[in-house]
């Protein structure tokens, strides 16, 4: 029994490492809305071992808890089964949010990282999670009041942490303050390398600019210099992205589409904020169609398609028309592009969510 329960958190620890090395990233490399099938296998380990740590070891566990959940809705229901009989876990409640973020739950999973914050009110990674969390789940992805007051308090107890740094300026551009957005992010440019420097520098200048002031410095900031011979950043244009989209004949002699039903193109950055970095919306009745994805289509102004070099795409018709995604919605398969693309991207919907 004892070799069994140290295998058990062996594997289940080295599955946190793996979730947690992506859900830690700095700002710039936080994981994406979506989980492959990869992602999925860890999340289903992660709430194993939410299990383990919750009750102990797995010889106490009783039959039915014992059983390891064959899906991630099993698995989200056995970690909301076990903060219900002990709702001060805090681990708890922090693995729930994850979980439910990768099953792009976004409501559910900013009520289970408010949970958190009530019970680590001074912890500023927790305050960042759950205001990031919170402007996941808003409409047009906007940070609220209460946002805010978690993201000044994280700051108020840790000024150096980057991401409430990082999205508190995001909040201030949100609610038209462009210089105080700068502000903010100017000490960030010390603490990030040359490539996130580059990037990061194209949001200052840009935030300065609606400000009405000039750019940065050349040397404003040691590590948003950019190396001799680092490439630059792409100019406007060439990062435009020409997705064709269609729905599965199979499908579609299946799928009863009112119309109500909305298509949307949704371009992700592959190593960046889960938000959207373009989106395009287009009536159902309109497919097939060509859409061309460009700056102009980003949801934020501090980030932009040419601002980065790889981003995933995926086409989905939403039944109610709603934005934000929801069960029953139809899905195509997601594409990488490294970016500038060289030729059109095929993008057919083919699978329910």
């Amino acid at each position: 029994m004892a070799g069994e329960t140290m295998l058990f958190a062996a594997i289940a620890a080295a599955a946190t490492l793996a979730v947690l090395g992506l859900v830690l990233r700095p700002v710039w490399r936080m994981p994406g809305a979506r989980v492959p099938a990869a992602g999925l296998v860890a999340g289903l380990a992660l709430a194993a071992f939410l299990l383990y740590r919750l009750v102990g070891t797995p010889a106490a566990l009783d039959p039915a808890a014992r059983s390891a959940p064959q899906t991630l809705d099993a698995a989200i229901a056995q970690l909301e089964a076990r903060l219900r009989a002990d709702p001060s876990q805090l681990e708890g409640w922090m693995l729930l949010g994850q979980a439910l973020t990768g099953a792009q739950q976004p409501a559910r999973a900013a009520d289970a990282y408010a949970r958190a914050a009530a019970l680590a009110p001074d912890n500023p990674d927790v305050l960042v999670e759950a205001a990031g969390a919170r402007a996941l789940a808003a409409p047009e992805h906007r940070f609220d009041a209460q946002g805010v007051a978690w993201l000044d308090r994280a700051l108020q107890v840790q000024p150096e942490h980057q991401r409430a740094r990082w999205y508190r300026g995001i909040a201030k551009r949100q609610a038209g303050d462009a210089a105080g957005a700068a502000e903010l992010w100017m000490p960030l440019l010390a603490q990030v390398d040359a490539s996130a420097g580059a990037m990061l520098r194209q949001q200052i200048d840009a935030a300065r600019a609606d400000a009405g002031l000039p750019p940065l410095p050349a040397d404003a900031g040691a590590g948003g210099a950019t190396a001799p011979g680092a490439a630059q950043p792409a100019a406007p244009g060439t990062h435009d992205i020409q997705v064709r989209v269609s729905l599965d004949p199979q499908l579609a002699a299946r799928a009863r589409l009112d119309g109500n039903a909305t298509v949307f193109v949704i371009a992700r950055p592959v190593a960046g904020p889960p938000m959207p970095i373009a989106v395009e919306r287009h009536a159902v009745s309109e497919l097939p169609f060509t859409a061309t994805l460009d700056d102009a289509d980003g949801p934020m102004p501090t980030a932009k398609l040419s601002g980065v070099g790889e981003v995933e795409l995926v086409a989905r018709i939403s039944r109610s028309g709603d934005a934000t995604a929801q069960a029953g919605d139809l899905e195509s398969a997601p594409q990488r592009v490294r970016l500038p693309a060289t030729a059109p991207v095929e993008l057919v919907v083919g699978q329910a969510r």
